[in-house]
Formats: C-alpha cells, structure tokens, sequence
C-alpha cells in the first residue's frame, strides 16, 4: 500500500497549499516520485491532470465563498490564482456553468469537486496476467514527438495521428525491418516530462541493437527489472483498463513500486482492434 499513502501524502499537500502556487516537482516530492511519474501514475488513477485537480479545486473554494461571503470578485480572482477578474469569470463560467455574478445571486447551479481520497480495488475478482523479468540495457530506434500531457483522458490527443502518419509514412515499416531484439512488437514510449510546459516526449519505437537507421533515433532503456502484463482486447481501451488495473490493483497488493524508467506499451497482435487482441505493457519495477 506504499503508493497509495505516498500518492495520498501528495494531495494533502496540494490541498494544505491550495492558494499557494505550488510547483510539481513540490508535489512529486511528497510521494518520493519524479514529476513525470508522479503526474502518470496521477493522471492513471484519477483521469485528471495535477493542474487540472488544482484548478477544478480552487474554482469550487472560490465558488463556496463567493456564495457564503460578500468578498469582492476581483479579490476572490487574485486569492484563487488568476491575473485578472476577467481570466477569473471565464474560468468560473467554464466549471460551474453561470458567472460569478450570477452564482452570488443564487442563479443556476454550481458544480464542486470534493477533496481527492485516492481508493483502489484489492478484491482481485479478475485475474492479471503477467511475467517478471530482469534485462540489460537495451537500445530502441525510432520517431519521437513532444506532446501536451494536460489533458483529461489516457489518450492525449495528437499521439493516434502521430501512429498514423509513421503508418502512412513508411516509418513504421522501417522500423518493423530493423527489430532484432527480445521485445517482437512495436512500441509506444511517455518519457522526459517537462514541468515547466507539462509536456512529454512520446517515441514510436521498436528494440534494435547496433546500428541506427538513417532517419530514426536511439533511446536507451536502461537496465531494470519488468514486469510485462497481457492486455487482451482492442486497443485503446483495453490498454487503458490494464493501466488503471495496475496502478489500483496491482501495485497496491503486489509490495513493489514504480521504477524510474520509462513504461512500454507493446503492440504484438496484427489486428490490435479485434476482440481477442493480445497485446502488452511493460513497468520498470523495484
């Protein structure tokens, strides 16, 4: 359960600073966690990006006090982090549906975002299906592409046109003709988050010793020990079902922990939309 009290650690101090503005790396430490893992295993388990979190939290203090108090509204924007009333308003509009004015008349309804308690599901009522295994560093080549991770779904917008463009490009092809490693799938990476623009760099890869082609780059993975579990179904949901699986179930019951590393999503089946697909992720673990 180490994850879960760290993860549970990090929001009680979100919500202990709440006005304060507040850093992701200040947060990612009270996990013991790298911002980029931290934010992952975050966004994972509750759908929501950290600054999201932050946002719709502080829009639902303001919306309590603005009903409650007679504080002004350009004080109520500066207090809860924005720059102007203006800026305010319209996040304001955007969450609850009304304006500011407008909620301290009592018109229309609010809609508030009650502090996070991180649960999970330890019942283990279905079965996960996976391997351990310890490797050496091993080098992938590929494309990669910086994309913005503050979204509030698994699947950022952008990386499936990404696939389809390596598709239709050729690239992927290339890449399938330069494997020579242990993993027999394409590769789909997260890594290097960028706090300052909360971005990621997302690889379309595939393990190659030796060698780059022209035209790819090399990553190294380091050397860790995996764990690799079977994701049976069409992509992308039944990625994102394993991926939440893992994080509220396994690792909670399992006694091990998140590597630093970057994850691997392992696309092995010719048809990754079929019903019966089986593909793969992989975890650095300690």
């Amino acid at each position: 359960m180490a994850l879960v009290v760290a993860l549970q650690k990090a929001i009680d101090y979100m919500e202990k600073h709440m006005l304060e503005p507040v850093t992701i790396e200040d947060i990612a430490r009270h996990a013991n966690m790298s911002p980029f893992h931290f934010q992952r295993t975050f966004m994972i388990l509750t759908d929501l990006s950290v600054g999201d979190y932050l946002r719709r939290r502080r829009l639902t203090l303001a919306a309590q006090e603005l009903c409650e108090t007679g504080t002004k509204v350009i004080d109520l924007a500066y207090k809860y982090g924005y720059d102007t009333p203006e800026s305010f308003a319209k996040a304001f509009r955007k969450q609850h549906g009304v304006t500011p004015s407008e909620a301290r008349k009592g018109l229309g309804g609010l809609q508030a975002y009650n502090r996070l308690t991180i649960q999970v599901n330890l019942k283990g009522a279905e079965p996960m299906r996976y391997r351990i295994a310890e490797r050496e560093a091993f080098q992938v080549v590929g494309v990669k592409r910086e994309f913005d991770c503050g979204g509030e779904e698994m699947v950022v917008p952008g990386i499936p046109s990404f696939w389809g463009e390596a598709h239709q490009s050729g690239t992927v092809r290339r890449m399938e003709g330069s494997m020579n490693g242990q993993i027999k799938g394409m590769l789909g990476i997260t890594d290097n988050y960028n706090a300052a623009r909360n971005t990621m760099d997302y690889w379309i890869a595939a393990e190659c010793a030796g060698d780059v082609p022209e035209g790819l780059a090399a990553m190294e993975i380091p050397a860790s020990k995996w764990v690799a579990f079977e994701v049976k179904g069409p992509i992308p949901d039944a990625m994102i079902r394993t991926w939440k699986r893992i994080y509220s179930e396994w690792f909670p019951s399992s006694g091990y922990e998140p590597a630093e590393a970057a994850s691997l999503e392992v696309y092995l089946d010719s048809d990754l939309y079929g019903p019966d697909a089986m593909n793969e992720i992989w975890v650095a673990i300690k």
